[in-house]
Protein backbone atom coordinates (compact mmCIF):
# COMPACT_ATOMS: atom_id res chain seq x y z
CA UNK A 1 0.00 0.00 0.00
CA UNK A 2 1.24 3.48 -0.88
CA UNK A 3 0.92 6.44 1.46
CA UNK A 4 1.33 10.12 0.60
CA UNK A 5 3.32 10.62 3.80
CA UNK A 6 5.87 8.01 2.76
CA UNK A 7 6.16 9.50 -0.73
CA UNK A 8 6.87 12.92 0.77
CA UNK A 9 9.42 11.47 3.19
CA UNK A 10 11.17 9.86 0.21
CA UNK A 11 11.29 13.16 -1.70
CA UNK A 12 13.40 14.91 0.94
CA UNK A 13 16.84 14.36 -0.64
CA UNK A 14 15.65 16.04 -3.85
CA UNK A 15 14.07 18.93 -1.93
CA UNK A 16 17.20 19.44 0.16
CA UNK A 17 19.39 19.48 -2.93
CA UNK A 18 17.17 22.07 -4.55
CA UNK A 19 17.21 24.22 -1.42
CA UNK A 20 20.99 24.02 -1.25
CA UNK A 21 21.26 25.11 -4.87
CA UNK A 22 19.44 28.41 -4.36
CA UNK A 23 20.55 29.22 -0.80
CA UNK A 24 23.03 31.76 -2.16
CA UNK A 25 20.25 33.44 -4.17
CA UNK A 26 18.20 34.20 -1.05
CA UNK A 27 21.11 34.92 1.30
CA UNK A 28 20.30 38.64 1.21
CA UNK A 29 16.93 37.93 2.82
CA UNK A 30 18.39 35.93 5.70
CA UNK A 31 19.44 37.36 9.08
CA UNK A 32 22.62 39.40 9.04
CA UNK A 33 25.62 38.59 11.19
CA UNK A 34 25.28 40.19 14.60
CA UNK A 35 21.51 40.52 14.55
CA UNK A 36 19.48 39.22 17.47
CA UNK A 37 16.96 36.89 15.88
CA UNK A 38 13.83 35.03 17.00
CA UNK A 39 12.84 31.94 15.02
CA UNK A 40 9.18 31.01 15.31
CA UNK A 41 6.98 28.12 14.22
CA UNK A 42 4.23 25.77 15.32
CA UNK A 43 4.52 22.01 15.70
CA UNK A 44 7.15 20.58 13.37
CA UNK A 45 8.08 24.09 12.23
CA UNK A 46 8.85 25.03 15.84
CA UNK A 47 11.23 22.08 16.20
CA UNK A 48 13.04 23.11 13.01
CA UNK A 49 13.15 26.69 14.31
CA UNK A 50 14.98 25.36 17.38
CA UNK A 51 17.53 23.66 15.11
CA UNK A 52 18.01 26.80 13.02
CA UNK A 53 18.51 29.06 16.03
CA UNK A 54 21.06 26.70 17.57
CA UNK A 55 22.98 26.34 14.31
CA UNK A 56 23.09 30.08 13.63
CA UNK A 57 24.31 30.93 17.11
CA UNK A 58 26.90 28.12 17.06
CA UNK A 59 28.19 29.51 13.75
CA UNK A 60 28.90 32.86 15.44
CA UNK A 61 26.19 34.72 13.53
CA UNK A 62 24.54 36.20 16.59
CA UNK A 63 22.17 35.53 19.45
CA UNK A 64 19.30 33.35 18.25
CA UNK A 65 16.22 32.13 20.09
CA UNK A 66 13.36 29.85 19.07
CA UNK A 67 9.75 29.92 20.24
CA UNK A 68 6.46 28.21 19.63
CA UNK A 69 4.35 30.82 17.85
CA UNK A 70 1.87 30.85 20.72
CA UNK A 71 4.61 31.53 23.29
CA UNK A 72 6.69 34.39 21.88
CA UNK A 73 7.48 36.65 24.87
CA UNK A 74 5.76 40.03 24.45
CA UNK A 75 8.06 43.02 24.37
CA UNK A 76 11.27 41.04 23.85
CA UNK A 77 13.71 43.08 21.73
CA UNK A 78 14.87 41.42 18.49
CA UNK A 79 16.41 42.73 15.29
CA UNK A 80 14.50 40.24 13.13
CA UNK A 81 11.69 37.70 13.40
CA UNK A 82 11.86 34.61 11.19
CA UNK A 83 8.75 32.43 10.87
CA UNK A 84 8.30 28.99 9.32
CA UNK A 85 4.82 28.12 8.10
CA UNK A 86 3.89 25.49 5.54
CA UNK A 87 0.36 26.72 4.87
CA UNK A 88 0.71 30.40 5.73
CA UNK A 89 -2.64 30.12 7.50
CA UNK A 90 -1.63 29.09 11.02
CA UNK A 91 -3.42 31.45 13.38
CA UNK A 92 -0.70 31.67 16.03
CA UNK A 93 1.96 32.49 13.43
CA UNK A 94 -0.15 35.19 11.82
CA UNK A 95 -0.98 36.74 15.18
CA UNK A 96 2.68 37.28 15.99
CA UNK A 97 3.43 38.61 12.48
CA UNK A 98 0.59 41.11 12.85
CA UNK A 99 1.70 42.08 16.37
CA UNK A 100 5.24 43.03 15.31
CA UNK A 101 4.35 44.63 11.96
CA UNK A 102 6.24 47.88 11.55
CA UNK A 103 8.28 47.22 14.67
CA UNK A 104 10.58 44.32 13.76
CA UNK A 105 11.65 43.22 10.25
CA UNK A 106 10.09 39.84 9.47
CA UNK A 107 11.00 36.98 7.15
CA UNK A 108 8.64 34.13 6.28
CA UNK A 109 9.61 30.69 4.95
CA UNK A 110 6.33 29.52 3.41
CA UNK A 111 4.95 26.65 1.35
CA UNK A 112 1.94 28.59 0.07
CA UNK A 113 3.10 32.04 -1.11
CA UNK A 114 -0.47 33.24 -1.73
CA UNK A 115 -1.32 33.19 1.96
CA UNK A 116 -1.87 35.52 4.90
CA UNK A 117 1.59 34.90 6.36
CA UNK A 118 3.25 35.88 3.09
CA UNK A 119 1.18 39.07 2.98
CA UNK A 120 2.04 39.98 6.57
CA UNK A 121 5.80 39.36 6.34
CA UNK A 122 8.28 41.94 5.08
CA UNK A 123 10.22 39.32 3.12
CA UNK A 124 9.24 35.86 1.86
CA UNK A 125 11.18 32.78 0.80
CA UNK A 126 8.90 30.68 -1.40
CA UNK A 127 9.38 26.95 -0.79
CA UNK A 128 6.24 25.83 -2.61
CA UNK A 129 8.27 23.10 -4.33
CA UNK A 130 8.52 21.43 -0.89
CA UNK A 131 4.87 21.97 0.07
CA UNK A 132 2.93 18.87 1.07
CA UNK A 133 -0.47 17.25 0.83
CA UNK A 134 -0.01 15.29 4.06
CA UNK A 135 -1.41 16.30 7.41
CA UNK A 136 1.89 15.10 8.89
CA UNK A 137 4.66 17.56 8.03
CA UNK A 138 8.03 16.26 6.88
CA UNK A 139 9.74 17.66 3.78
CA UNK A 140 8.71 21.32 4.01
CA UNK A 141 10.23 21.94 7.42
CA UNK A 142 13.36 19.88 6.78
CA UNK A 143 13.89 21.74 3.49
CA UNK A 144 13.93 25.03 5.41
CA UNK A 145 16.57 23.51 7.66
CA UNK A 146 18.59 22.24 4.69
CA UNK A 147 18.59 25.74 3.19
CA UNK A 148 19.79 27.16 6.50
CA UNK A 149 22.59 24.62 6.72
CA UNK A 150 23.67 25.40 3.16
CA UNK A 151 23.69 29.13 3.97
CA UNK A 152 25.89 28.43 7.01
CA UNK A 153 28.35 26.48 4.88
CA UNK A 154 27.43 22.83 5.44
CA UNK A 155 28.07 20.31 2.68
CA UNK A 156 24.57 19.71 1.27
CA UNK A 157 25.74 17.23 -1.35
CA UNK A 158 27.06 14.99 1.40
CA UNK A 159 23.82 15.43 3.34
CA UNK A 160 21.77 14.46 0.27
CA UNK A 161 23.91 11.37 -0.27
CA UNK A 162 23.35 10.25 3.32
CA UNK A 163 19.63 11.00 3.05
CA UNK A 164 19.44 8.69 0.04
CA UNK A 165 21.20 6.01 2.07
CA UNK A 166 18.69 6.54 4.89
CA UNK A 167 15.87 5.77 2.47
CA UNK A 168 17.45 2.38 1.81
CA UNK A 169 18.23 1.60 5.45
CA UNK A 170 16.53 -1.63 6.48
CA UNK A 171 14.32 -1.36 9.54
CA UNK A 172 14.35 -4.36 11.85
CA UNK A 173 11.29 -6.19 13.13
CA UNK A 174 12.37 -5.26 16.64
CA UNK A 175 12.24 -1.58 15.71
CA UNK A 176 8.85 -1.84 14.03
CA UNK A 177 7.45 -3.75 17.02
CA UNK A 178 8.66 -1.29 19.67
CA UNK A 179 6.02 0.08 22.02
CA UNK A 180 7.87 3.25 23.06
CA UNK A 181 10.83 5.33 21.86
CA UNK A 182 12.88 8.05 23.51
CA UNK A 183 14.84 10.23 21.07
CA UNK A 184 17.87 12.09 22.42
CA UNK A 185 19.62 15.04 20.78
CA UNK A 186 22.63 17.24 21.38
CA UNK A 187 22.68 21.01 20.85
CA UNK A 188 21.02 21.67 17.45
CA UNK A 189 19.79 18.10 17.15
CA UNK A 190 17.53 18.39 20.22
CA UNK A 191 14.96 19.90 17.84
CA UNK A 192 15.39 16.92 15.52
CA UNK A 193 14.82 14.57 18.46
CA UNK A 194 11.59 16.38 19.28
CA UNK A 195 10.48 16.15 15.67
CA UNK A 196 11.26 12.43 15.50
CA UNK A 197 9.19 11.83 18.63
CA UNK A 198 6.33 13.89 17.21
CA UNK A 199 6.26 11.84 14.00
CA UNK A 200 6.16 8.59 15.97
CA UNK A 201 3.29 9.84 18.14
CA UNK A 202 1.32 11.27 15.23
CA UNK A 203 1.58 8.27 12.93
CA UNK A 204 1.38 5.41 15.42
CA UNK A 205 -0.68 6.74 18.36
CA UNK A 206 2.19 5.36 20.47
CA UNK A 207 4.18 7.23 23.07
CA UNK A 208 7.52 8.82 22.27
CA UNK A 209 9.62 11.34 24.19
CA UNK A 210 12.58 13.57 23.41
CA UNK A 211 15.29 15.10 25.61
CA UNK A 212 18.80 16.52 25.43
CA UNK A 213 21.18 13.56 25.66
CA UNK A 214 22.76 14.49 28.97
CA UNK A 215 19.36 15.30 30.49
CA UNK A 216 18.16 11.72 29.99
CA UNK A 217 19.85 10.40 33.14
CA UNK A 218 18.12 13.06 35.24
CA UNK A 219 14.89 11.08 35.49
CA UNK A 220 13.62 10.00 32.04
CA UNK A 221 15.86 6.91 31.93
CA UNK A 222 13.45 5.38 34.46
CA UNK A 223 11.14 4.36 31.56
CA UNK A 224 13.87 2.35 29.78
CA UNK A 225 13.12 -1.37 29.70
CA UNK A 226 12.97 -4.31 27.26
CA UNK A 227 10.71 -3.64 24.28
CA UNK A 228 11.55 0.06 24.24
CA UNK A 229 14.10 2.04 22.22
CA UNK A 230 16.52 4.83 23.12
CA UNK A 231 17.61 6.53 19.89
CA UNK A 232 20.61 8.86 19.82
CA UNK A 233 20.63 11.80 17.41
CA UNK A 234 23.98 12.94 18.70
CA UNK A 235 27.18 11.57 20.28
CA UNK A 236 26.56 8.87 22.89
CA UNK A 237 28.27 9.23 26.29
CA UNK A 238 29.91 5.88 27.09
CA UNK A 239 28.36 5.48 30.52
CA UNK A 240 24.91 6.36 29.24
CA UNK A 241 25.17 3.69 26.57
CA UNK A 242 26.07 1.18 29.27
CA UNK A 243 23.11 2.24 31.42
CA UNK A 244 20.67 1.93 28.54
CA UNK A 245 21.88 -1.56 27.72
CA UNK A 246 21.71 -2.55 31.39
CA UNK A 247 18.05 -1.46 31.45
CA UNK A 248 17.22 -3.93 28.68
CA UNK A 249 16.14 -1.19 26.27
CA UNK A 250 17.50 -1.23 22.71
CA UNK A 251 20.08 1.48 22.01
CA UNK A 252 20.21 2.95 18.50
CA UNK A 253 23.25 5.08 17.80
CA UNK A 254 23.38 7.50 14.90
CA UNK A 255 24.99 6.20 11.71
CA UNK A 256 24.00 9.05 9.36
CA UNK A 257 23.98 12.84 9.42
CA UNK A 258 21.34 13.78 12.03
CA UNK A 259 18.90 15.00 9.38
CA UNK A 260 19.32 11.79 7.42
CA UNK A 261 18.82 9.89 10.67
CA UNK A 262 15.51 11.73 11.03
CA UNK A 263 14.43 10.19 7.73
CA UNK A 264 15.01 6.73 9.21
CA UNK A 265 12.88 7.71 12.22
CA UNK A 266 10.14 9.05 9.94
CA UNK A 267 10.13 5.81 7.97
CA UNK A 268 9.89 3.83 11.20
CA UNK A 269 6.83 5.86 12.23
CA UNK A 270 5.09 4.94 8.97
CA UNK A 271 6.15 1.28 9.21
CA UNK A 272 4.89 1.08 12.79
CA UNK A 273 1.57 2.64 11.75
CA UNK A 274 1.17 0.05 9.01
CA UNK A 275 1.98 -2.72 11.50
CA UNK A 276 -0.83 -1.45 13.74
CA UNK A 277 -3.28 -1.11 10.86
CA UNK A 278 -3.27 2.70 11.05
CA UNK A 279 -3.24 5.16 8.17
CA UNK A 280 -0.34 7.63 8.61
CA UNK A 281 -2.01 9.95 6.08
CA UNK A 282 -4.94 10.40 8.47
CA UNK A 283 -3.51 10.84 11.99
CA UNK A 284 -6.07 10.88 14.76
CA UNK A 285 -7.32 14.29 15.96
CA UNK A 286 -5.05 16.26 13.61
CA UNK A 287 -5.62 18.65 10.71
CA UNK A 288 -3.12 19.96 8.16
CA UNK A 289 -3.41 23.55 9.44
CA UNK A 290 -4.47 24.84 12.85
CA UNK A 291 -6.75 27.84 12.40
CA UNK A 292 -8.56 29.03 15.50
CA UNK A 293 -10.65 31.92 16.74
CA UNK A 294 -9.94 31.75 20.48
Amino acid sequence: MSFITLDEISSQPECWQRAGAFAADVAGLLPRAGERVAYVGAGTAWYMAECMAALREAAGQGESDAFAASEVPPGRAYDRLVVLTRSGRTTDVNRILAAVAGKIPTLCFVGEPDSESAELADAVIDLSFADEVSVVQTRFATTVLALTRAWLGDNIERLVEQAQQALQFRLSEEQVDTEQITFLGYRWTVGLAREAAAKFRQCTQSWAEAYPIREYRHGPIAVAEPGRIVWMLGPTPTRLAEQVRESGATLIEMTHDPMAELIVAQRLAVARAMKLGLNPDQPRNLTRTVEQND
